[in-house]
């Protein structure tokens, strides 16, 4: 007589996507969930053992990034990047298909490691109390489409969303930006009306993709942009490297503006020199630093 069978049920869409993201580990067979109507009794409790075992790992590699993710929020403050509660960071677990992030609207002072917000790339909610910063779409977009970064920055640093403001790319100056952005940072397209209706911070993401892909420029060489009338994004190998951009990005802008005070006339740098600077550090015979 045939065993009977059970499905596995869950009330929301993350639910779903974590027994989706379980495999029967103890007998050593791939058999995704989505087919386990046709799994016997005996192997399906072990399904479930597993799938609890598999959570409670997750849990512990999440923890590790949710710390990183609140010390890149708070290196914000002490950077000087932001006031009141004007900007993010998250970091993205590729293995896990998830992301963490600063819950919106929250003083600085009252962040902790369990009050960031988990989600998966679909942009549904694993775990969390609060509500993910409004600009969780523009980050989930970036992520999906900017495949080698692990981290991202917004803020509203003063210098930076000048630039942003005027709709004015920043242009290499001098040997400092070139260390950090391979060329001029761009400016990224205002967002139509329709845009802004349908889902903005969604199109905010897909304007900045748009952009990038339109210049032909590699995220990974140019790990910041320009929202026009909005403020400057940047992003890198993971949270506190995004941070790191986001301070190299607001004092290189500082530092074009009293440039320009200056010298008006001042034509950027020679692009032999950008390149000796900037490759030395990023590029594959890069000798800068001890790694």
């Amino acid at each position: 007589m045939p065993q009977k069978s059970s499905r596995i049920t869950a009330g929301t869409k993350a639910d779903r996507n974590f027994w989706m993201r379980c495999h029967i580990a103890p007998v050593g067979v791939g058999v995704p969930v989505e087919t386990v109507a046709q799994v016997p009794e005996f192997f399906l409790f072990q399904l479930r053992l597993a799938c609890v075992a598999n959570f409670a790992w997750v849990g512990r590699m999440l923890e590790d990034l949710k710390q990183e993710v609140l010390r890149a929020n708070l290196m914000l403050v002490e950077e000087g990047l932001v006031r009141l509660t004007w900007g993010n960071v998250s970091g993205v677990d590729r293995d896990r298909g998830m992301f963490v992030i600063k819950p919106s609207g929250v003083a600085y002072d009252d962040l902790t490691a369990d009050s960031m917000v988990v989600l998966d790339l679909d942009g549904e909610v694993v775990e969390g109390d609060l509500r993910p910063s409004s600009d969780t779409p523009t980050h989930r977009i970036l992520y999906r489409e900017f495949d080698g970064i692990g981290g991202v920055t917004h803020t509203h640093s003063v210098h930076a969303t000048m630039f942003s403001q005027a709709g004015t790319e920043l242009p290499c100056q001098g040997t400092t930006h070139a260390d950090h952005f391979y060329g001029a940072v761009p400016v990224v397209r205002a967002l139509n009306e329709a845009e802004v209706a349908d889902d903005y911070e969604t199109n905010t993401g897909l304007a900045i993709v748009e952009c990038f892909q339109e210049a032909e420029i590699n995220p990974m060489e140019m790990p910041a942009c320009l929202q026009k009338y909005h403020a400057p994004f940047t992003w890198g190998k993971n949270a506190v490297d995004s941070v790191k951009n986001s301070v190299a990005l607001e004092v290189c802008c500082q530092m074009a503006i009293g440039t320009w005070n200056l010298n008006s006339k001042q034509g950027g740098l020679p692009n032999h020199i950008l390149d000796k600077h900037y490759l030395r550090k990023h590029g594959a015979g890069a000798y800068y630093g001890q790694s």
